[in-house]
């Protein structure tokens, strides 16, 4: 793999879904696929497939394409996916209780250690393998274990205060559920925002205006 510390946004958030695919691929016991073949199940170009993965060095062959578990294994490694981020959940409400239980933190570069909320009826409940803890000892447990992430699913206007404190205690990086712009205000901190609610607009577009897409597919 090359290094290129250029590359661009939207070629990074590709990388999560090619490692899906080809994942995917895998448990079917597909062995090699050429961009051709993978563009028409991804909805991409071949030619923006190889542009994308020519950014981290040459992994196909002429006339073969990809080995997948080659593949699979390079896009995993370039995502940093054995790194196993320490990271703490915020809010164990509806939203909070579903992300630790649906997601599979250990396969996508993090470990979930710690899951808090200050709701008395909330506190002591078991999420997974996980107990609710209190939000009042959150500091005393960043101290000990030292999280690098924090996962955010509280209200909103409580972001910038949780924010601030986590952040002196040495955070790196947000998950971030909640409408507040961390990265607005804290440099050198990385940042993922995950907004439902805009998916969920965008969705509505493509809906109210679906008889353009099918043309502009044509």
């Amino acid at each position: 793999m090359k290094k290129n510390e250029q590359v661009s946004t939207p070629v990074i958030k590709r990388l999560p879904r090619y490692h899906r695919y080809l994942e995917e691929l895998k448990r079917q016991g597909v062995v090699r696929i050429s961009s051709k073949e993978l563009s028409a199940r991804m909805g991409l170009t071949a030619s923006q497939i190889r542009q994308d993965l020519n950014c981290f060095g040459g992994f196909g062959q002429q006339g073969y394409g990809y080995n997948i578990e080659q593949l699979y294994n390079e896009i995993g490694n370039i995502l940093g996916l054995s790194s196993k981020f320490k990271a703490v959940l915020i809010g164990a409400g509806n939203l909070g209780h579903a992300v630790a239980t649906h997601l599979r933190f250990e396969d996508r570069g993090f470990d979930l250690i710690g899951i808090f909320d200050n709701n008395p009826n909330v506190i002591g409940q078991q999420i997974g393998n996980k107990t609710v803890l209190d939000s009042d000892i959150l500091e005393e447990f960043c101290k000990e274990h030292n999280p690098s992430v924090a996962i955010l699913c509280i209200p909103s206007e409580f972001a910038d205060t949780t924010a601030k404190k986590l952040v002196s205690l040495g955070i790196k990086g947000f998950w971030n559920f909640t409408q507040y712009d961390i990265a607005t205000n804290y440099k050198g901190i990385a940042v993922e925002n995950v907004h439902l609610g805009d998916s969920l607009m965008t969705l509505c577009y493509q809906i109210n205006n679906i008889d353009n897409l099918d043309e502009e597919s044509k």
